[in-house]
């Protein structure tokens, strides 16, 4: 079986991208698989420690369980999204742990959030984790730059930001970081922002992103490895499948797929559950246009 480091590779030298679905609510792990089976797509299933604090994913271990009966090694990977150094709200999270059991538990890929920290600090923890998972086999995903939109306080309008460049990563930075860290992966600011997660947000629409694209240029150039976009719903289509070119071999789904759950929950668990393959069959067919990427990563 083709392991996570080389598929991420591959969609990286084919310009295309795998999705990463994120699963706050486990029900909705089996029609996202549904869907990427359906569409002989190949994709992430992802779980961030936020899911299990705010929403109720349960803990890493839950979705690890739910993604033993329902994964299909073909179409496939498990993914430890964000776990933060600190996170949203300025709490200390006992990272190291975090991932330590992820890796215990046969999570395929890991990601260390140093984000919010000074540059040397990020290096310092995202080292530490690279050389954890190393001895596991398993890639690490880091983060450098400021991915808004999970901050509980408010912001400044999204023109503001956009305009200003602020949060934005620093492709001198970039290319430091990744020779300091050896890190497989980069998640990038450059014009994308997460979805709301505060009980009084997470249900409005998300802001309508777009991307810089000559400055992801210049990330990509300067890192050389594999790019990640986090916040990929509400991203115009053609912004998306420009960055393919630049880089960006793996996107993060999270609101496109939980808000529709979220609203047909009401009626039912298996009307919220068809709306999640819907919504997971929409952003691989319209949205990212990348339907039927497992013909382009996986040996035939």
């Amino acid at each position: 079986m083709m392991n996570t480091a080389e598929l991420v590779q591959r969609a990286r030298q084919a310009k295309t991208m795998i999705p990463g679905f994120n699963i706050p609510y486990l029900p909705m792990m089996a029609p996202v698989v549904q869907a990427l089976r359906d569409t002989n797509s190949m994709g992430l299933i992802m779980v961030a420690r936020l899911e299990w604090v705010k929403f109720a994913a349960g803990s890493s271990r839950a979705i690890r369980d739910e993604f033993a009966r329902e994964k299909d090694t073909r179409h496939t990977r498990l993914h430890l999204d964000h776990v933060p150094v600190i996170d949203e709200d300025g709490a200390t999270v006992e990272y190291l742990a975090i991932i330590r059991e992820a890796l215990e538990l046969g999570y395929e890929s890991v990601m260390i959030d140093g984000s919010r920290l000074p540059f040397a600090e990020n290096v310092r923890c995202t080292r530490e984790i690279v050389a954890l998972a190393q001895a596991h086999g398993v890639p690490v995903e880091a983060e450098l730059g400021a991915v808004f939109g999970h901050e509980a306080g408010p912001l400044p309008s999204y023109e503001e930001l956009f305009a200003s460049g602020q949060g934005f990563t620093d492709a001198e930075e970039a290319r430091r970081f990744v020779v300091a860290t050896g890190v497989d992966w980069l998640s990038v600011a450059i014009g994308n922002v997460h979805g709301a997660i505060s009980a009084a947000t997470r249900d409005q629409q998300k802001v309508a992103a777009r991307l810089s694209l000559p400055h992801l240029e210049a990330i990509h150039r300067a890192a050389d490895l594999p790019l990640v976009l986090h916040g990929g719903t509400g991203i115009r289509s053609d912004d998306l499948r420009q960055a393919m070119r630049y880089g960006i071999a793996k996107i993060n789904v999270a609101t496109a797929i939980r808000q529709p759950y979220e609203r047909a929950l009401a009626t039912s668990v298996d009307a919220a559950r068809q709306a999640v393959y819907d919504a997971t069959r929409a952003v691989l067919e319209d949205e990212l246009a990348i339907a039927g990427n497992a013909a382009l990563l996986l040996p035939t």
